[in-house]
């Protein structure tokens, strides 16, 4: 058996890994390089002999380079969760349309061929791959608590090794989605590191710091501006601030906050979050008592979906010249695309203004030039002052803190032969294997920052 690691080697995007045995070949993500335009998008390995493709979720680091798979002559099965194979066409539609501005017919046609080798697959079963006539291996998918359908997967063979691809990892506790349930066995595991160096803040803490930012903005005027994904961040703020707005305001503060619309400004956000109301089953239990006590975490009365784009450019423009308090959150995550560009070109220079980065920002990407702390970024060509104030709220991150990590790896009742560390920058990877080498909890680590 060999691993080979064709993305998210020294990085956090770009996932992509095969594994080779005797009996075939089995492709476990087939990710976009963000924040690094110099990455090609071709796919620069053999993929005619692959038995299949497996996704672990849909978000773009994982799926982006598909159409490209395609084009290199794949055309084996591609197996997913449910609720990820629901996903993966809205996700890869709305990327075609915005990085390569390929007409509608162009995309249904890439999405139709896609959705023919998809082969949905519920949680928890073993489903048998076969190449020839001969069992290349049975995997599973387990819940990974990161986004809507999102798992980690076993891949078990014929002599009974396992290996386990954990894809991205949710963090423990939030309210939205089960904690992930480390396997039963683990050979080898492959396992990420966004955050293999850090620990996030409680899941309390966020909601408390996001109510006091939003108290300042009622305060003070101006806007805040929130980058979030299509998928997963943008679900779980807004189930926060539905959880403020119903149970943690007096009279007063009801009255002030009642004034502060939320401005959804994502058509791809609020379709994904229609597949989450869609898949309540999926949802935790704190989420779902919610929903029996007649509450809607995702769909409340003072949030408003903004959906073409000239209401999109009236609030910008509307926002910019009045200052008033509102919030507003908006695609992509990064800051590198979608409709928050024209927020923050428009509202940066404003000292009144909050942009809170609520998840990873990735090297090359303008959320990290924010993060960082620069006084003047570039926006379509254009240098802007940012006089706003930047805050990170490591809480909302939809990913696995290092505590977790451990975790999830102490979980497995017999320690792994081998752990290789993938998804992850190379302090993130070293910290990581530093931790799991000094608890003992493999026999042999390997990163992929160091893998052929």
């Amino acid at each position: 058996m060999h691993i080979t690691h064709h993305g998210a080697r020294t990085g956090v995007t770009g996932s992509c890994h095969q594994l080779t045995t005797e009996k075939g070949k089995l492709l476990i993500d087939c990710g976009l390089f963000q924040g690094d335009e110099t990455r090609p998008l071709d796919i620069e390995f053999d993929v005619h002999d692959i038995d299949a493709l497996i996704l672990t979720h849909a978000h773009i680091d994982h799926i982006g380079r598909l159409p490209w798979l395609l084009a290199a002559g794949f055309q084996a099965p591609i197996y997913c969760t449910l609720a990820t194979a629901k996903l993966v066409p809205m996700m890869l539609d709305d990327a075609l349309g915005l990085q390569l501005g390929l007409k509608r017919k162009d995309r249904q046609r890439i999405l139709k061929l896609i959705e023919s080798l998809t082969v949905p697959v519920n949680y928890h079963t073993w489903h048998t791959l076969n190449h020839q006539r001969s069992v290349v291996a049975d995997i599973r998918f387990q819940p990974a608590g990161h986004i809507l359908g999102s798992a980690y997967v076993e891949v078990k063979f014929p002599t009974k090794e396992v290996v386990v691809f954990s894809g991205d990892l949710g963090p423990n506790n939030t309210p939205l989605l089960p904690d992930p349930t480390p396997p039963g066995k683990a050979d080898v595991l492959v396992i990420e590191s966004t955050y293999g160096d850090g620990v996030h803040e409680s899941i309390e803490l966020r909601a408390q710091r996001l109510k006091t930012l939003i108290d300042r903005s009622l305060q003070d005027g101006g806007v805040i501006l929130i980058p979030a994904f299509s998928v997963g961040r943008t679900q779980e703020l807004l189930f926060d601030i539905e959880a403020i707005i119903a149970t943690q305001l007096d009279d007063v503060q009801k009255r002030e906050w009642s004034k502060i619309p939320v401005f959804l400004d994502s058509p791809m956000a609020a379709k994904v979050t229609d597949r989450y109301r869609e898949f309540k089953t999926l949802w935790g239990e704190e989420a779902k008592t919610r929903l029996e006590a007649g509450r809607h975490p995702l769909g409340f009365e003072q949030c408003i979906t903004i959906d073409s784009h000239r209401d999109h450019q009236a609030l910008v423009n509307r926002l910019k010249q009045t200052g008033e308090p509102a919030i507003v959150v908006a695609a992509s995550g990064m800051c590198n695309g979608g409709r928050i560009l024209n927020y923050l070109k428009a509202l940066l220079p404003d000292a009144r203004t909050d942009v809170i980065l609520a998840g990873y920002q990735a090297r090359g990407t303008l959320g990290r030039k924010l993060q960082r702390g620069q006084k003047q970024v570039e926006i379509d060509h254009q240098r802007i002052d940012v006089n706003a104030h930047i805050h990170t709220m490591s809480g909302y991150s939809a990913h696995a803190d290092q505590s977790d990590l451990l975790q999830f790896i102490e979980g497995i009742p017999t320690k792994p032969k081998e752990i290789r560390i993938v998804h992850g920058d190379s302090d993130a990877q070293e910290a990581l294997a530093k931790e799991i080498e000094q608890r003992g909890l493999a026999e042999r680590v390997v990163m992929a920052k160091d893998s052929p």
